[in-house]
Formats: structure tokens, C-alpha cells, sequence
């Protein structure tokens, strides 16, 4: 182990050194799409046809294609908003609240810094639970298979919960997103395979029935009470929005490119690849997932034991989700460890402990730079996670709320906000007119998935327990 003096970002790579700070960057268009592939699609595909059962066919397709094209209008405005004043020759603003200050300022940009890392914290903590619950479904589907699908088959989630949380110390060591691009190509490899086995199910049980289920309208308010179909509605609207979101590390991701070419050319390349295959995929799971189980669709297809055989196949594809949200929880979690550690750095610039570097050389990543107070705070983020996960096993609930709350700012209010500013746009103008309408029209859906989640939440705390995820 080699010891050196140097910042907690360093790196011994000399390729592409940028000329205006001085960093290097390998990044290129196909680590971008593989780390939005990886950031966009999760486990939570696998809920979209019980998402489309509430909205039924005729609104369930159009809603699907609406979020996505918003999502991807939006994360345009945003790649040109990584430079400023100038998007090609501006200066640099490396992280998305950076951008939000430089364009912005003011209240602005500590709403946007609350927003979006309450937002991403709080996925850290919604990941840890849907790994650990995909982890469970593999021990459950052999029990089902063992002892028949009416077995209890019950299980707990605390072991699982720490043996995610054990990869995650491990992985969070990479000192950024850079170093993990081949995380990402894993974890996008793994959201196809799973996605593949559920729509190939899928498939296999509308051939079975030789028709497609459902109706034209979703389940019928004579099987719910208005109020829940109601409720649930709101929940399907905020599902389908959250599912596409990505912008939290837009720039991010964009921070990591070479040029040239100009870093908002080929985001914007990336964009348009990513969102391009995981709309493919969300129509095609949503709708054949609807037509396959109609408007008894479970929760998650896998996860929620919507099939039961193969079991082996399940187990496959329960085991790829949990490979791929290891990937997902890392290119969540590098920009909220590089918020405070630049805030910690910038502290204590004179402090041995936060600046001295350690080189570790490892037979699987190379050598790996890192300093005791990146291993003490990473792995503390981590433990937080783990544990919080662990005292609300429900937070998926809560999560659904934080995402409510930072879906309109994050992904729609500040990229129109700062695509207007940076690029003139005159107020009353039709442009102007129409981005507003954009905006407000997405605030509403915001709101609307914010009741809903606080609905769930509150039926979620009658049966919750601390420390006692079962399954």
C-alpha cells in the first residue's frame, strides 16, 4: 500500500486531461447510456403492468408514452445547462446543484440541493429493500416449489438487508462514477436479463389463455372503493413518472465525458439511446403484463410471485434485480459521497486524515486511491442506509413520497427554469407559454402522486414492525 498527499478525487490516469480544470475524464457515449440505462431502469419495471391495471387500456399506453417523452424533453434542456453561460464553451458545473447556482442562484439553489439529495438518499434506502426482497423471492420460490404456492413460506429480510449492505462498503471505495462504468454495463446487462424473463412469462401466458386480459378503463370501482381507485390511480400516475426520472444524475453523468465532442452533444446522444430502449421495454412489459394477468396484476411480476414456475427461471431473474440495484445504488450514491466529501475537503484542506491518499492495489479493480475519512464517511452513508432500511421496512412508501416531491422541481421546474435564463427565452413568448404549461401540468401530477403516497403510507404503518421485514 503506497501512501501519497492529494485530493480525494485523484487519480493516476493522464488520458484526456481536460484544459479548463485540469481532471480526467474517460467518459464516452457508451459508459453515458449504459450509466442512464442503469440510473432509469430498476426493479420498479417490474410493477408497471399493476400500474397500467389501474389506468386500464386506453389510458395506460398514452400515460406511459407521455412520461417518457417529458423525461426526455426535459433531460435535453438539462445537457445544456452542464456549461454556462455558454453550453459548449462555457464554464464547467459539475454537479447538478452547481448548475442550479450558476444559472439560478439565490433560494433557488438550496431548494434544489434539499430536493435532490433527500431524492437520492432516499433511493439508497428504497434499493436496500428491494434488493433484500429479491434476494427473499429466491429462497421463496424454491419453498413454493418444494411445498406448494399455498406454503407460508415466510421469511426475514435483516440477513439479506446486511449482505447487500457488505457489497456496497466494498463498491463504495471506487472514488467516483468513472471508476464504475463497468458496474454500469453489469447492472444494464442485468436490467435486460430480468426484464427479458418477465416479459418472456408474460408472453407464455397470454399464449396460454389465447387472449389478452383486462379492460378498457383498469379494475372497476365495483371491486375497490372510489376512494382507493382513486388512490391507486394517483399511485399508477407517480409510478410511471418516477420510473423514467433520471435527471438527479443527468450531470453527473455528464461530468464524466471527454471532449471532444461537445459534452452536451453526446449526453444528449446518450439521452436519446437510453430512454429509447427502456421505453421499448416499459411498453412491452407494462402492456403485455397486463394483458397477461389483467387487472388482478401483482404488484411486482417477479418479487410479488405473479408466476410460480419455472422457479429456476424466477430464481435467475430475482437474482439478476439484485445484481442489477448493487450497480444502481452506485451511481446513485457517488454524487451524494461527492457532496460532502467536497464540503469536508473544503473544511479541512490542512487535515492529513481527510487528504492523504492511500493506494491499495486489488486484483479486480487495479489500484484503488482512497483516504480514512472517504472510508469513514462512505461506509457510515452506507451503514445509515442499512439500518434505516432495516427500522422501516415500509420506507418504499415514504420513498414514493420523497419521489413525488422532487419528480416537478428535479426532473421538470429547474431544467425549464434554466434552459429559459441560459438561452434568453422572452417571457409570453409561445416558447415561454408552452414550457410553463409543461411545468405546471407536471407540478400537478406531482401533487396528485404525493396524496397517493401518503395514502400508502398510511395504511403501511398499521402493519409495520422495526427490525422484522418479513416476506
Amino acid at each position: 500500500m503506497n501512501v501519497q498527499n492529494g485530493g480525494l478525487h485523484d487519480t493516476e490516469k493522464q488520458e484526456h486531461v481536460s484544459s479548463d480544470d485540469g481532471r480526467v475524464r474517460t467518459g464516452h457515449l457508451w459508459t453515458a447510456t449504459s450509466h442512464v440505462i442503469t440510473a432509469v431502469i430498476g426493479a420498479g419495471v417490474l410493477s408497471l403492468p399493476w400500474s397500467v391495471a389501474q389506468l386500464g387500456w386506453l389510458l395506460g399506453a398514452p400515460i406511459l408514452l407521455a412520461f417518457s417523452w417529458v423525461t426526455y424533453y426535459t433531460a435535453v434542456l438539462l445537457t445544456e445547462c452542464y456549461r454556462s453561460p455558454h453550453p459548449v464553451t462555457g464554464s464547467r458545473n459539475h454537479k447538478y446543484r452547481d448548475a442550479v447556482k450558476a444559472i439560478l442562484g439565490g433560494y433557488k439553489a438550496s431548494l434544489c440541493v434539499w430536493a435532490q439529495y433527500s431524492n437520492l438518499y432516499g433511493c439508497l434506502i428504497g434499493y436496500t429493500i428491494t434488493a433484500a426482497t429479491s434476494m427473499m423471492a429466491i429462497k421463496k420460490a424454491l419453498c413454493f416449489h418444494e411445498q406448494g404456492k399455498d406454503s407460508p413460506c415466510q421469511i426475514s429480510g435483516n440477513l439479506y438487508m446486511i449482505i447487500f449492505g457488505v457489497s456496497e462498503l466494498i463498491l463504495s471505495q471506487l472514488p467516483s462514477l468513472e471508476e464504475i462504468s463497468w458496474l454500469s454495463f453489469v447492472a444494464a446487462a442485468m436490467s435486460f436479463a430480468y426484464s427479458s424473463i418477465g416479459l418472456g412469462l408474460s408472453i407464455a401466458k397470454v399464449a396460454g389463455k389465447n387472449h389478452l386480459s383486462g379492460t378498457l378503463m383498469g379494475v372497476p370501482v365495483a371491486k375497490l372503493s372510489p376512494a382507493k381507485k382513486t388512490w391507486y390511480i394517483f399511485q399508477a400516475l407517480g409510478n410511471m413518472a418516477f420510473s423514467y426520472s433520471f435527471s438527479t444524475v443527468l450531470i453527473e453523468i455528464q461530468d464524466t465525458l471527454k471532449s471532444p465532442p461537445p459534452e452536451n452533444n453526446t449526453m444528449k446522444k446518450a439521452t436519446r439511446m437510453g430512454l429509447s430502449v427502456t421505453t421499448v421495454f416499459y411498453m412491452s412489459i407494462g402492456l403485455i403484463g397486463y394483458g397477461a394477468f389483467g387487472n388482478d396484476a401483482p404488484g411486482n411480476m417477479l418479487t410479488g410471485f405473479g408466476f410460480y414456475e419455472p422457479f429456476w427461471l424466477i430464481d435467475i431473474a430475482n437474482l439478476c434485480i439484485a445484481i442489477h440495484i448493487v450497480g444502481a445504488y452506485q451511481v446513485y450514491a457517488q454524487p451524494v459521497f461527492a457532496v460532502i466529501e467536497d464540503w469536508v475537503g473544503g473544511k479541512w484542506k490542512r487535515s492529513g486524515f481527510v487528504h492523504k491518499v492511500y493506494t491499495i492495489k486489488s486484483p479486480f479493480c487495479g489500484s484503488v486511491r482512497l483516504t480514512m475519512c472517504r472510508l469513514l464517511l462512505r461506509s457510515s452513508i452506507v451503514v445509515s442506509t442499512i439500518l434505516i432500511a432495516m427500522l422501516m421496512p415500509f420506507f418504499n412508501d415514504i420513498m414514493g413520497l420523497i419521489g413525488a416531491m422532487a419528480f416537478w422541481p428535479l426532473t421538470v421546474y429547474f431544467p425549464v427554469e434554466m434552459y429559459i435564463v441560459q438561452t434568453s427565452v422572452k417571457s409570453w413568448s409561445p416558447k415561454w407559454i408552452s414550457l410553463q404549461f409543461l411545468s405546471l401540468v407536471c407540478f400537478l401530477v406531482s401533487l396528485v402522486a404525493a396524496i397517493g403516497s401518503v395514502a400508502g403510507i398510511t395504511i403501511a404503518l398499521k402493519h409495520a414492525s422495526v427490525f422484522n421485514m418479513k416476506y
